[in-house]
């Protein structure tokens, strides 16, 4: 992923409904995409790669 950039997520579908997705090095920025001014959540590395393999691997369980 590049640094600083955002990026929809892959499993966005074409309505609209879009993820978007920022490395910035030391911390993970996901946002709305269709409400970016409304704010962020932030993760850690450790924490982002542990829940996308998590929904990649186990997505069916809540």
């Amino acid at each position: 992923m590049e640094r600083n950039a955002w990026r929809t997520s892959s499993r966005s579908g074409s309505n609209g409904q879009c993820v978007e997705v920022r490395d910035r090095g030391s911390q993970v920025d996901v946002r709305d995409s269709k409400a970016p001014a409304a704010g962020m959540l932030t993760f850690d590395p450790a924490a982002w790669t542990a829940f996308t393999t998590t929904i990649k691997t186990d997505g069916t369980n809540p």
